[in-house]
């Protein structure tokens, strides 16, 4: 049986389900419960890259990125969201922070970067090699690096993360209990982006959320609800999503020694360690996927699909596309070309952060593997209950020489 929600995603990746449906249903009618509502996934990397880019006939504002359907309210505060918006309205709101992630900005900060990844490596040897590396290390660089650029204090970081926790988590009863808590963390976060707000109005300072209170967008200046949803937006997927990375990363390597051992013996290979990046990247994608629903009948895979349908884009899937990548079940550090889906499927939503991203994955697995050549696991990993975000939200490893 065919199962893409939440329960699968909490014990395993289904790349069985995957393959299956690749192979003989790409774009496979999925239903949601037994009120006949449900929708299309789409397996296949042709597919999914086909309908990132064509946001026209794909669109999000007509029902979210959520597979389930949102209330009316709920898809008015997503529609002001830079995740929630069509062109044009999404160009130009973007123009607003997209020059702070251009290529030229993250090479200015990867000297930065690079310093924190230094010292969270060496705070685990401090703990003796044995750490939960979720919360204690791979939380901590995104977190660090994204408060310091929209302008949140280093004293607030921890606030951050239990916020994003409760916000992407909703899914997980670790992480949010009721829907009620759900909107106390939105609200509480939303107060603390407003009063942060006011002080950056009254003393501007060299950071984003400087620069969003000052921003203007055809003329008029973005609401406070506008900019605590870009606020959101940059600190939570900010660090939420580099986080998983980072954690998939590990326990990659540490489930696959040969790999781990070919990183070490290359630690200043830059070469390696870039291509490296790129096919961990590609095994351990953040985002499971996102949705869709058409402006019009269409046809996708040869499914014919009516306007106001679902698709659902499951970049996990089209990571692991045979017709895209030989031996897709193989990791392979020197993996080239690797056209993966981690950061979308190219198209207006392809994601703000990736280069920032991957210079922090790449920065912190590598100094972790040149201090701590070993690593293993010493408990099971616990994933998170979730059909949107690919997390693991327990991770306890020993680092050794």
């Amino acid at each position: 049986m065919i199962d893409l929600l939440e329960d699968t995603w909490a014990r395993e990746v289904p790349y069985d389900q995957f393959a299956y449906l690749r192979r003989e249903s790409p774009v496979h009618w999925h239903p949601l419960g037994d009120d006949g509502d449900g929708f299309f996934a789409l397996t296949r990397h042709a597919d999914i890259v086909a309908a990132s880019r064509d946001p026209e006939l794909w669109s999000v504002e007509r029902g979210s990125f959520f597979i389930r359907e949102q209330t009316p309210e709920a898809l008015e505060t997503l529609a002001l969201s830079l995740l929630g918006m069509d062109p044009p309205r999404h160009t130009r709101y973007r123009r607003l922070v997209s020059t702070v992630f251009s290529p030229r900005m993250i090479r200015r900060l990867a000297e930065d970067i690079q310093r924190r990844a230094e010292l969270l490596a060496d705070s685990v040897a401090a703990r003796g090699g044995e750490v939960e590396f979720v919360e204690e290390v791979a939380a901590r660089l995104p977190l660090q690096v994204i408060c310091e650029m929209v302008g949140v204090p280093a004293a607030d970081e921890d606030r951050i993360f239990a916020w994003s926790n409760r916000l992407v988590g909703f899914q997980d009863p670790d992480f949010r209990t009721t829907e009620e808590d759900g909107q106390v963390a939105a609200a509480e976060i939303y107060a603390y982006c407003d009063e942060l707000a006011a002080r950056r109005r009254a003393e501007p300072r060299d950071d984003i959320l400087t620069a969003l209170v000052h921003a203007e967008v055809d003329g008029e200046r973005l609401t406070a609800h506008e900019i605590d949803l870009f606020f959101v937006t940059l600190v939570v997927a900010g660090n939420e999503t580099t986080r998983n990375l980072l954690a998939g990363a590990l326990l990659t390597l540490a489930r696959h020694p040969a790999a781990r051992a070919q990183l070490v013996a290359g630690i200043d290979d830059d070469g390696l360690w870039t291509s490296a990046t790129e096919e961990l990247l590609r095994w351990n994608g953040s985002i499971h996927n996102f949705r869709r629903t058409a402006t019009r009948d269409t046809e996708i895979g040869g499914q014919k699909i009516r306007e106001g349908q679902k698709a659902v884009l499951f970049y996990t899937s089209g990571n692991r596309d045979e017709s895209v990548f030989a031996d897709p079940d193989v990791l392979d550090l020197r993996r080239s070309p690797n056209d993966h889906l981690t950061f979308g499927g190219g198209g207006p939503h392809f994601c703000l952060g990736a280069g920032l991203a991957r210079t922090q994955i790449k920065a912190l697995t590598r100094e972790l593997l040149r201090r701590h050549p070993h690593v293993e696991t010493t408990d099971e990993p616990r994933r998170m209950r979730s059909d949107f975000i690919n997390g693991i939200k327990y991770l306890p490893l020993r680092f050794a020489r």
